[in-house]
């Protein structure tokens, strides 16, 4: 999309939103216009003699006082009413819908009404209706007179409408029907606020990273505590308190605005505290002045700037609908249009404007309250639809994720299973060519030399016991390298028979060896081909009458269980070389480092001793004879089978 047709775009939207906002205002206007039904006509009065700073003339109710403070001399409204004989059974009463700031009314010069006795009465904001039972002992029939002193303490002028006097269930419903829109109405609104304030004050504490929640949580508590206190008619130890509360609409808007610049997007300023100033100058006019300079700041500094406040709303809310396509600021918009009507229609009627005085704003707080509501339960349920999406999005890539990870799994198990087989190939080829291989040489050897049968024959069963020992080693021994030590012993004995020499065989601890898991043929083939050595070497070279075998576990010095093999014989002796070899014979020697490779290859330790017969000089004793072959296990064999030295 190119700039212009963008630009034109907005330019429409703003042109709807501007055309929708006008037509809430219009029908705001049309709704303020409509009065509420009235008690009959013929109970109303509205010719009065007026008597007013000392000057008595006649005036027509409703009227507007100039006066903003009289309370020593209040303006007198007299006139009078007829009550006809055939009423005399019926209960008569006075209603008065509206008047600023209290009143006295007086039937027959009989005092029936004082609203400076009902606290809820006296706030210049509230639209609170009076109506009093005239006691039967006072009318009477005919003509009877009327007098009503209008008490006026600021900060705006004084005001009385029309008033009624006539049958108590003729007026009455009209009564009941104001006290539910202007009182009751009220009260229900402000309990609602209340708990949207604790509401608001959890959602912060959950949501810290959210101060919009935070700011309308103290904007709400603010207004409750504004709406549910009174006026103050004398001085006492809370009055000044309640004069403060009472006077806070400055902070509320504040506290309101901000919460909508925040909902924007608008990130919070240093300077931002500015917005506060005309609230705190007023709550320290309340705490350090009186109430006179309170009611004469508030016409000043509060209504202004809530004014102004609802202003910069309606531009601030305008700009997040259309940019940001913003349900929540949307509905918060169209709430301050509301608002915003109902201030200008106040101001009217506080300037004398308008033929009545009917306070609205405070009303239509209840409007920004339901838009507030709406907004922030639009937003729990957008973010519950994104948790239900991400949610399901999440579950398909899961699987998605499951699904290609099986066939990775699989990828690399086969992968696995390959390598696995090449490496068993591997190690066969290697034993089949050290062993197999090598007496099969030998076997061709002989037999192109032609000298006699008997060393073919022993190469053949050489070759034969290898070819056993590797197809021994496939077999499946769970770990347990007993099994195949059992095979060893067999064959062992088999070795030594022969030659006359007894295999002595020790199992000293129960369980032998440790099982290890781990274990591989390639490992198997490994130590037993070690203990071949160590037996051969015994019947070759040593001329042993005895072979000693030692099997145990031992704990090593870090807990660990290993398993220890030992071989032992009581041959001759021969001196060990520092190479590791058998010094003076290079056959021998290289068996032994081959014995040192094969325990290194499956992760071992091997020691090796050996001594000659000999007589200790010190001693003049003879020393112990014999080669004594140690082979300690590992806690756990390696992996790999990486040839080692």
């Amino acid at each position: 999309m190119s700039g212009s047709e963008r630009r034109r775009l907005q330019t429409s939207r703003l042109i709807q939103y501007l055309l929708l906002q006008a037509v809430i205002a219009a029908a705001c206007v049309l709704a303020l216009l409509q009065s509420l039904p009235g008690p009959p006509a013929q109970y109303q009065l509205t010719a009065f003699n007026l008597t007013e700073s000392g000057i008595k003339r006649a005036v027509t109710l409703p009227y507007f006082s100039s006066l903003r403070n009289a309370m020593h001399d209040p303006p007198r409204f007299s006139g009078h009413f007829v009550r006809p004989a055939g009423d005399a059974a019926q209960a008569w009463s006075v209603f008065l819908p509206r008047f600023t700031n209290g009143v006295e009314v007086t039937i027959n010069d009989v005092v029936i009404l004082d609203s400076r006795r009902d606290p809820a009465a006296n706030r210049p904001d509230r639209n609170t209706p009076a109506i009093a039972v005239i006691p039967a002992s006072v009318l009477r029939d005919g003509d009877n007179t009327i007098a009503i002193r209008l008490f006026i303490w600021g900060p705006i002028s004084g005001f009385l409408d029309r008033i009624w006097v006539g049958p108590d269930e003729a007026l009455r419903p009209t009564y009941n029907l104001r006290t539910l829109v202007f009182v009751t109405l009220p009260v229900v609104f402000s309990s609602w606020q209340a708990i949207l304030a604790v509401i608001l004050g959890i959602m912060w504490m959950m949501r810290r990273h959210e101060p919009a929640y935070r700011v309308l949580a103290g904007a709400m508590a603010v207004g409750v505590g504004q709406a549910f206190l009174q006026t103050p008619m004398g001085e006492t130890p809370f009055s000044r308190l309640n004069v403060i509360l009472i006077s806070s609409a400055p902070i509320e808007s504040a506290l309101v605005l901000i919460f909508a610049l925040l909902l924007s997007g608008w990130k919070w300023q240093r300077y931002a505290w500015i917005i506060f100033t005309p609230g705190i100058a007023l709550a320290l006019a309340g705490l350090f002045g009186n109430q006179a300079l309170v009611r004469a700041l508030f016409l000043i500094v509060a209504v202004p700037m809530v004014g102004v406040s609802l202003l910069i709303m309606a531009v601030v809310t305008a700009r997040s609908t259309l940019q940001r396509q913003n349900v929540a600021s949307f509905l918060l918009g169209c709430a301050v249009t509301i608002m915003l009507t109902c201030w200008i229609v106040d101001l009217l009627s506080v300037f004398q404007v308008l033929p009545n005085r009917i306070f609205v704003s405070r009303l239509s707080y209840s409007v920004m309250l339901v838009a507030i509501g709406a907004g922030l339960t639009w937003r729990f349920a957008r973010a519950l639809n994104q948790v239900d999406g991400f949610a399901g999005r999440l579950v398909t890539q899961v699987r998605e994720a499951e699904e290609k990870l099986k066939v990775s799994f699989a990828r690399e198990e086969e992968r696995a299973r390959a390598a696995a087989l090449a490496r068993e190939r591997t190690r066969l080829m290697r034993d089949l060519h050290d062993g197999l291989g090598g007496q099969l040489v030998s076997i061709v050897a002989l037999s192109e030399r032609g000298n006699g049968s008997a060393g073919i024959g022993d190469a053949a069963r050489a070759a034969l016991k290898d070819l056993r020992l590797v197809i021994d080693s496939m077999d499946d021994i769970g770990g347990d390298l007993m099994l195949a030590l059992g095979s060893w012993r067999e064959r062992a004995m088999a070795q030594l028979r022969p030659h006359d020499i007894a295999l002595d065989w020790r199992a000293v601890t129960p369980q032998g060896l440790p099982v290890h898991p781990e274990l591989r043929p390639w490992h198997v083939i490994q130590i037993v081909r070690l203990l071949d050595e160590a037996v051969t070497n015994a019947v070759k070279h040593a001329g042993a009458r005895r072979v000693t075998v030692r099997i145990e576990t031992l704990a090593g010095a870090d807990g660990l269980e290993r398993g220890c093999i030992t071989v032992e014989d009581d041959g001759n002796g021969f001196e060990i070389a520092p190479d590791g070899g058998a010094a003076g014979a290079t056959k021998a020697g290289r068996g032994l480092r081959n014995m040192r490779s094969r325990a290194a290859r499956c992760g071992a330790e091997l020691e090796l001793s050996s001594c000659a017969q000999g007589t200790d000089r010190g001693t003049d004793r003879a020393t112990a004879r014999g080669t004594h072959v140690r082979l300690t296990l590992p806690h756990r064999f390696p992996d790999s089978d990486g040839a080692i030295g």
